[in-house]
């Protein structure tokens, strides 16, 4: 097999696994659960809810958003530094960049 199709060609270990699994019943090709962290997806209405209550209370909490939207601690942080920018500066939320007409009203 690896004359007709090179290096793009299965060990032979796979497919002997892959055989004792049909062999042993399963006929899905997807993968089995597996344990660990799983990956959460945040949407957009999410991120935009996070977003309005920050402009409506710079001093929320992660804490305080977490319980109000029913997600983890961890997931609120994601969506505050990573999707929407924003850095705590003595107890508040604050943009991380400014625009122009931001750092000229400050």
């Amino acid at each position: 097999m690896k004359e007709m199709y090179g290096e793009q060609c299965l060990a032979r270990c796979t497919i002997f696994r892959w055989c004792q699994c049909y062999e042993a019943g399963r006929v899905n090709i997807k993968d089995l659960p597996r344990r660990g962290q799983v990956h959460i997806v945040t949407s957009r209405a999410t991120i935009s809810v996070v977003n309005a209550l920050i402009r409506q209370n710079r001093r929320i909490t992660t804490r305080e958003i977490a319980v109000e939207l029913s997600i983890s601690k961890e997931t609120v942080h994601h969506i505050i530094h990573k999707k929407l920018g924003y850095g705590k500066f003595y107890a508040e939320w604050l943009p991380k960049h400014l625009s122009e007409n931001q750092k000229t009203a400050r």
